[in-house]
């Protein structure tokens, strides 16, 4: 059951039975003081035990009285969604989203301070986040792979800002989070830098993950997967709707040290590659589109910015319509 006390959330989608790295997870929530939560689907175990785990079967996924939890399909990375609104209705103020495949540094469970006086990059267009991070050649999953070498402020010449950034991505140590044509063709394992921190501003597009990101409760409800579109692209099309929205309201994306590693589960790397093919054609388009749309400043205004935005996936037909929908039910589960 959900701990009323605690206020700093966890949230995994998994399929797989304890293995170390919820194993961690759960001592480490009980240690800092997380409420960890794992959302289960139709191929998890019939029996889930772990001690400071609080798992959610598909069956009580059902009786949760969460319109989203009727609706969302099974077999989809989107049943996340599930927890996010369990944390929500139980008065989080902090969600952090991770994988079964990271395992926790100590500092994952360290909170940043959502005003950052770090550099702050805007109006950049396109970045390569992990170039400032890393020497090698490297790329977040989602970028368009034009941009893979494009040109980018120096370290150096990015002024520091006080910025306001109520989403942080965390990057991811040994097996970071990239595309599978980096996977095909160049060498693992990568580490990034421990001593940087940016914010991307208004103008400034990356990508960013489920992988390791914190977020504070103003943009809880950007945290929305979309269940009506590849899995290698439902968190980086989150990513882009989240990050026009978050720029109608003067807010940043931090971007910060790696505070997990990966040891990642199984993958067909031909898989992924045709999965993140709609990404590799369309993501600077849903870019271009996004910039172009009529967003409204406020709180009051994001469910309508979050309609619009899901509207347009549609309207390009990236999104089945089935999505608008699902994102009806997650925004009236909001309110409850």
């Amino acid at each position: 059951m959900a701990d009323g006390s605690k206020t700093n959330w966890l949230v995994i989608t998994s399929i797989s039975p304890p293995n170390e790295a919820l194993r961690s997870f759960a001592s480490g929530a009980a240690e800092h003081d997380f409420h960890f939560v794992v959302i289960g689907d139709a191929k998890s175990p019939s029996t889930f035990e772990l001690t400071g785990c609080d798992y959610h079967s598909l069956e009580r996924q059902a009786e949760s009285g969460l319109s989203y939890a009727a609706l969302c399909p099974t077999g989809h990375y989107a049943r996340k969604n599930i927890g996010y609104l369990l944390a929500i209705r139980a008065g989080a103020t902090v969600i952090r989203d991770t994988d079964d495949d990271n395992l926790p540094r100590p500092s994952f469970w360290d909170l940043q301070s959502r005003f950052q006086n770090v550099p702050a990059c805007q109006r950049a267009g396109w970045v390569n986040v992990y170039r400032w991070f890393s020497d090698a050649i490297i790329w977040p999953r989602g970028l368009p792979l034009d941009e893979i070498h494009g040109r980018m402020p120096a370290w150096e010449e990015v002024p520091a800002l006080e910025s306001d950034c109520p989403i942080q991505q965390g990057l991811a140590n040994e097996n970071p989070d990239v595309d599978a044509i980096y996977r095909l063709t160049l060498p693992l394992p990568q580490n990034f830098r421990t001593d940087r921190r940016i914010a991307l501003g208004t103008g400034a597009w990356c990508p960013f993950n489920s992988q390791n990101t914190t977020w504070y409760s103003d943009a809880f409800p950007l945290l929305y997967l979309p269940a009506y579109c590849s899995f290698r692209m439902t968190d980086i099309w989150r990513s882009f709707v989240a990050q026009r929205i978050a720029w109608a309201n003067n807010w940043s994306i931090l971007f910060h040290e790696p505070t997990v590693w990966q040891e990642r589960n199984e993958h067909s790397l031909m898989r992924d590659f045709a999965d993140e093919v709609p990404g590799y054609l369309n993501n600077r388009l849903i870019a271009t589109e996004l910039d172009g749309l009529p967003l409204k400043p406020g709180l009051t205004e994001i469910p309508d910015n979050l309609r619009i935005c899901y509207g347009m996936l549609v309207r390009l037909q990236l999104v089945d319509p089935k999505e608008m929908e699902l994102l009806e039910a997650w925004l009236s589960d909001l309110k409850v």
